[in-house]
């Protein structure tokens, strides 16, 4: 990359006779400008101007897998707060406040959010919409709760038939668990 393809938020890149805007650039008043720090790119074959950044932003997508610490069980649904995105170090950009509809849980039907969730376990679920809101899933397998503390003296929860067992407690609650609780490392 040489210094002179480097562009910066503001910077004049294109026309809009010539391009259209796309990715990392905005036009206004029949100009195209770079809205944030990269390479330009003049793609002359689709006439469009477009500016890519050496490291974009952690934004999630449908489809993206992520860790969440659920935060709130109300009737119909599970707040979560998003952690981070699996594959990925780097925090995340956007919104990060998720919500889990009671049927996004589980595969079979459920009526009770708090029998297969509750506050502060730590879950891998799916994003299933953007927006308005950011939305997940915990249906596949794969998804679930992947460690939770029991809600009596905070040991460390055991995966125990289909449920949590706490060894301290001699207390078992249903979960929906993903496939492999208690190997995942967090």
């Amino acid at each position: 990359m040489a210094d002179s393809d480097l562009v910066f938020p503001g910077d004049e890149v294109a026309v809009e006779e010539e391009y259209i805007a796309s990715d990392g650039t905005f036009a206004e008043n029949g100009v195209i400008y770079a809205s944030q720090i990269g390479v330009l790119e003049l793609d002359d074959d689709n006439c469009v101007a477009r500016v890519i950044s050496p490291n974009p932003p952690n934004i999630l997508a449908v489809g993206d897998i992520v860790y969440a610490v659920v935060a709130d069980i109300r009737n119909t649904m599970a707040t979560a707060d998003v952690v981070g995105k699996d594959g990925v170090d780097r925090t995340l950009g956007g919104e990060t406040y998720a919500t889990i509809h009671v049927s996004k849980i589980s595969q079979g039907y459920t009526d009770d959010v708090s029998k297969e969730l509750r506050k502060g376990d730590f879950i891998r679920a799916k994003v299933t919409g953007i927006k308005p809101s950011l939305q997940l899933t915990t249906k596949d397998n794969h998804l679930g709760v992947i460690r939770s503390l029991c809600s009596k003296c905070k040991s460390e929860m055991v995966k125990k038939g289909t449920g949590l067992f706490c060894p301290e407690c001699k207390y078992s609650v249903p979960r929906k668990l993903a496939d492999d609780y208690g190997d995942v490392k967090i």
